[in-house]
């Protein structure tokens, strides 16, 4: 049996994540054979059942966006939507097995790059983004292009790589570069507007310094911060404002989230069967931000519960994965990761129950979407790179204690 890799917790790239060498004149046979046997394949199984999930609800929602979106004049397909998703999710699916292959260091290359391109690309969107429903987010570049979507990976994946920084050296101001570049992100998601996503990419980078080893009274005036952050948007920030308002008392411009719990639970436990719901008839984005509740009228309750246990079974297998890594840098990029796909599937799923306000956050791998889908996609591949692992190597790691248990420094 060979024995584990010598070395402390290191973040560096010659980190191999417990991988060996692999010939570089090996046959494509051999390189599948290798993949095959490193990547987590429970995984990829759950990822793939969220994808089967979403070809069936596509076949459930987009009939009545088709329907609310036609005019006197021009009727669309019922199935177009769904057409489109399935062309998407192919090249989705295509994109995050190939990406999957990449070596640990090769990942972090990409998600570098994707980061540094989008960051571009969303400085770009106030200068010459179009609008649509309200909101300026897209780029046209042959296609619609949401920038920020691609971004969240290769942010959480640069967060992860500066906080790493902090083994090689304790006093680097690591922690104050990553709460910049977040702020400058957020910032310029707030102008669009996108609530939403700057939630998200404020919830990882909390989830990235908490596990990157920031003392407990440093967290607890983030906390503090953050509390006085939403009071200040609720004051100053229109549209932030409006979704609260709704949400707590009800109103008529804002009222998509009371729609969205009427039709989720108008199917009861086991639903009113394939394209027998009624209500989706008047939910707007039924296709998008509301599939879920589509969900619920067509398929039940009971689905949509399987639904909300398929994405906790991929974060805790992802955390389980994660919990005797030996890497620092993949430690905090794969909980990166994870928690910005987690975040965005649990906030879809409060905003159709009724819990959290109206964000337009869409429900990853099930709601339609051009760029979403292969964002989605794009995350889940470098994920799956990162988690690889040779299963012949011993581990003797510190993990995840020695993270926790370390003196602290500044950061």
């Amino acid at each position: 049996m060979i024995g584990a890799r010598p070395g402390p917790l290191s973040g560096g790239p010659a980190s191999l994540a417990f991988r060996a060498p692999v010939p570089a004149r090996q046959g494509w046979r051999e390189a599948v054979r290798v993949w095959w046997s490193e990547l987590d394949r429970v995984l990829l199984l759950l990822i793939l059942s969220l994808m089967a999930s979403g070809v069936t609800a596509g076949l459930a929602a987009p009939p009545a966006s088709a329907d609310q979106l036609s005019t006197s004049s021009v009727t669309l397909d019922p199935f177009k939507f769904v057409k489109r998703h399935a062309v998407f999710l192919g090249l989705g699916l295509g994109g995050m097995i190939g990406l999957s292959f990449l070596s640990r260091d090769n990942a972090r290359r990409v998600g570098l790059m994707v980061a540094l391109i989008m960051f571009a690309l969303l400085l770009l969107v106030p200068l010459i983004g179009f609008e649509r429903k309200g909101a300026v987010r897209w780029l046209w570049v042959g296609m619609s292009l949401q920038p920020s979507e691609f971004l969240k990976p290769g942010f959480a994946i640069a967060l992860a790589w500066i906080l790493s920084w902090r083994l090689r050296d304790p006093y680097l101001p690591v922690f104050w570069l990553a709460t910049g570049i977040t702020l400058a992100c957020t910032s310029l998601l707030m102008l669009q507007p996108n609530l939403g996503d700057a939630l998200l990419f404020a919830g990882t980078w909390f989830v990235l310094i908490f596990l990157a080893g920031v003392s407990i009274w440093r967290v607890g005036g983030i906390i503090a911060l953050g509390a006085a952050a939403l009071t200040l948007i609720y004051f100053t920030y229109e549209n932030g404002r409006n979704r609260i308002d709704a949400f707590l008392g009800g109103g008529t411009a804002f009222d998509q989230v009371d729609l969205a719990n009427r039709t989720l639970l108008n199917g009861g436990w086991t639903g009113n069967g394939l394209w027998l719901g009624t209500r989706k008839f008047n939910l707007p984005e039924a296709h998008t931000d509301y599939i879920f509740s589509v969900i619920g009228e067509e398929f039940g309750l009971l689905m949509c519960v399987i639904i909300a246990l398929l994405y906790l079974a991929m974060i805790a297998r992802v955390l389980v994965r994660l919990a005797g890594e030996d890497d620092m840098f993949a430690l905090l990029a794969g909980a990166g990761l994870i928690a910005q796909f987690g975040g965005q599937a649990f906030i879809n799923l409060g905003v159709n129950l009724k819990l959290t306000p109206a964000t337009g956050t869409t429900l990853p791998l099930i709601s339609y979407g051009g760029s979403s889908m292969l964002a989605v996609c794009l995350t889940l591949g470098l994920l799956l790179a990162i988690t690889r692992r040779n299963p012949y190597l011993e581990r003797d790691v510190p993990g995840l204690r020695t993270l926790f248990e370390r003196k602290e420094a500044p950061a």
